[in-house]
C-alpha cells in the first residue's frame, strides 16, 4: 500500500523532490518503492531522466487500478473506525517504547474519562511515527518534536540530549561534553524513511558551525539496532537524557552533551484529524498531565507538567 500511495502522489507531481516532500520520505527513499513496486508488479511504470518523469504506457493503464486498491484501503480502515466506535469506541496510541510510565498514565487517563473508549497502545519505529500517524493506523503518537508537516502536537516536557558513547572512548568517562568535541566522530545513521526533521535533529546536523555531519552506514530506524551500533563502535547517536535510567546498556555510556538543543516530549497527531473523537479525547487527557509549566532540562519527563502549545 505504501508503494501504491507513493506512485498516485508521484503521478501527480512528476517531480520527485515534490512528491517526497508531500511523502515526508526522502527522494532515494522515493525512488526505492517506486521499483520495488515495478519489480513486484514485473512492468516499467516510470520514464526518469534528469529533465522529466513521466508515466509509461502501463503505468498510465495501472494507475486507475492502483488508485481504486489506495481508496478501497482507505474505505476499509473508515469503515473498521466506524464499528470500532458502534462497539463502545477505541483510540490507538503509537509509541516508540510503550514501557514508558508516561504510556500507562496516558493511557489512564483516557480509560477514566471515557470509560467505554478501549485504549490500544501500538510500538511504532522511527519510520511509522509518520507514515502510522497520516495513513490512520493510529490515533496519535508520544514522540519527540520538531515534529513534520501536516502533524500538530502538545508539549508534555522538555529535557537533556545525551551521546551514546562506546565503553572505552577516551570521552565516555567524561561528566558532559561539547558538539565541538564530537565533531570527528560519525553518526549512526537513521532509515532514509525517517523524517528528515526527526534524522536531522537526531544527529545535531549540521553542526553550530554549519558543519555537516558524517554517517555510519547503518540505517536504523529503532532505538535498540541505534544503540546496539554504538556498542560496536561503529558511531554516535544522540537520545533524550530519559534513556540513561530507562535503558542502561553493557558497552554503552551516555554522556550530556553541553550545548546540544533540549529536546521536547510531545503528543502529535496528524492536523488532518485534529478534531476527530479519538484524537480529542488524547489531547485533553495529554492537557491535564501532572501539573502545569516549568520547563526542566533534565527532569524523569514522564512526570513533569506539560506547557500548553501546538501547531504545525
Amino acid at each position: 500500500m505504501r508503494q501504491s500511495r507513493c506512485l498516485l502522489v508521484l503521478a501527480e507531481e512528476l517531480h520527485f523532490g515534490r512528491a517526497a516532500a508531500r511523502l515526508h520520505i526522502s527522494q532515494p527513499a522515493l525512488s526505492r518503492a517506486i521499483r520495488r513496486l515495478e519489480d513486484d508488479l514485473g512492468v516499467v511504470l516510470l520514464e526518469r531522466s534528469t529533465r522529466r518523469v513521466r508515466l509509461t504506457g502501463a503505468g498510465e493503464a495501472l494507475l486507475p487500478r492502483v488508485r481504486s486498491l489506495v481508496t478501497a484501503a482507505d474505505e476499509l480502515r473508515a469503515e473498521a473506525r466506524v464499528r470500532a466506535r458502534t462497539l463502545g469506541g477505541r483510540v490507538v496510541l503509537g509509541c516508540y517504547v510503550t514501557a514508558l510510565p508516561v504510556v500507562t498514565a496516558l493511557a489512564e487517563r483516557v480509560r477514566a474519562a471515557r470509560p467505554g473508549l478501549e485504549v490500544v497502545l501500538r510500538e511504532v519505529d522511527l519510520v511509522e511515527q509518520t507514515a502510522a500517524l497520516l495513513d490512520g493506523r493510529v490515533d496519535a503518537v508520544l514522540a519527540y518534536a520538531p515534529v513534520p508537516a501536516g502533524v500538530q502536537a502538545l508539549t508534555l516536557a522538555t529535557e537533556r540530549q545525551v551521546v551514546c558513547l562506546w565503553e572505552g572512548h577516551p570521552l565516555a568517562g567524561r561528566p558532559s561534553v561539547s558538539l565541538a568535541e564530537l565533531a570527528g566522530l560519525p553518526v549512526v545513521g537513521s532509515s532514509p524513511l525517517v523524517a528528515p526533521v526527526w534524522r536531522d535533529f537526531w544527529a545535531a546536523d549540521p553542526r553550530p558551525d554549519g558543519t555537516p555531519v558524517a554517517y555510519t552506514g547503518h540505517g536504523t530506524r529503532t532505538f535498540e539496532a541505534g544503540i546496539s551500533a554504538v556498542a560496536q563502535r561503529c558511531g554516535i547517536r544522540f537520545v533524550s537524557a530519559a534513556c540513561r535510567e530507562l535503558f542502561p546498556r553493557p558497552g554503552v555510556r551516555y554522556v550530556d552533551v553541553a550545548d546540544a538543543p533540549l529536546c521536547t516530549a510531545v503528543l502529535a497527531w496528524s492536523s488532518a484529524r485534529r478534531d476527530t473523537p479519538e484524537v480529542a479525547a488524547l489531547r485533553r487527557a495529554a492537557g491535564g498531565m501532572v501539573g502545569r509549566g516549568g520547563t526542566d532540562p533534565n527532569p524523569r519527563w514522564w512526570q513533569t507538567g506539560h506547557t500548553e502549545s501546538e501547531g504545525d
